[in-house]
């Protein structure tokens, strides 16, 4: 039988005119705050709720490029699953070709306390379908703000809103992905998030923002939830 070649191909809106994207590898960057300490206080908060501590910070997890899902709504199996806003950096066909948008890393919070890579391969990444060119953030990118929203019960209530200053400073994760020895080439990652106000919120969808207060612009990606368990 001969092997089908499937493209994973993905669309943004960049500069007003399309631009497609054949993916061809997926990361998520874990533990990426830029205060050390409160990472750590962080990960020993979850390993007293059984999560497993990472072997080493910041920690890198591939994940499947079949997750990226652009649709605004998305399947999940179980009530414990959540998403947080994440700063997502796209590689073109060179590694020095990066664009910035925003999406979710949506994860199984129940399935984390086994294995967080597991945890994280379990549920889509949606993804916004726009991009800014990362050559014209560079000079303000420290303005930048993630933020986040849940809903839950019919009402959207506030779940993150930060300055990306709380994620390592983006020379420090260009860095970190240029020891890994990747190749970026088509690739997305998942650079980092900020923290949640209030804890864990399982709800029936979330709207995550990046937003550039200098130029008043905004990137948003939103979705719904819906549960398969019977």
């Amino acid at each position: 039988m001969k092997q089908v070649d499937l493209k994973n191909e993905y669309s943004f809106i960049i500069n007003n005119e399309e631009k497609k994207f054949d993916v061809t590898s997926v990361y998520c960057i874990g533990y990426s705050g830029s205060d050390v300490k409160k990472v750590q206080e962080h990960i020993d908060e979850l390993a007293e709720l059984g999560i497993p501590k990472p072997p080493e910070i910041p920690m890198l997890y591939p994940v499947r490029v079949t997750s990226l899902n652009q649709k605004g709504n998305m399947e999940i199996l179980g009530t414990m699953t959540s998403g947080e806003a994440e700063i997502v950096l796209i590689f073109g066909d060179t590694e020095e070709e990066i664009y910035v948008s925003v999406g979710s890393d949506h994860t199984d919070r129940g399935l984390e306390s086994v294995d967080i890579n597991k945890s994280k391969q379990i549920c889509d990444k949606p993804l916004a379908q726009e991009a800014w060119p990362l050559s014209k953030l560079e000079d303000n990118w420290n303005e930048l703000k993630l933020a986040s929203k849940v809903l839950i019960n019919g009402s959207w209530e506030p779940y993150q809103e930060q300055s990306v200053t709380a994620i390592l400073p983006l020379e420090k994760v260009l860095d970190y992905l240029k020891n890994k020895k990747l190749d970026l080439k088509n690739s997305v990652v998942f650079a980092g998030t900020v923290p949640l106000l209030n804890g864990f919120k399982y709800g029936d969808g979330y709207e995550v923002t990046l937003l550039d207060p200098r130029k008043d612009q905004s990137i948003t990606c939103s979705y719904t939830v819906k549960n398969l368990e019977i």
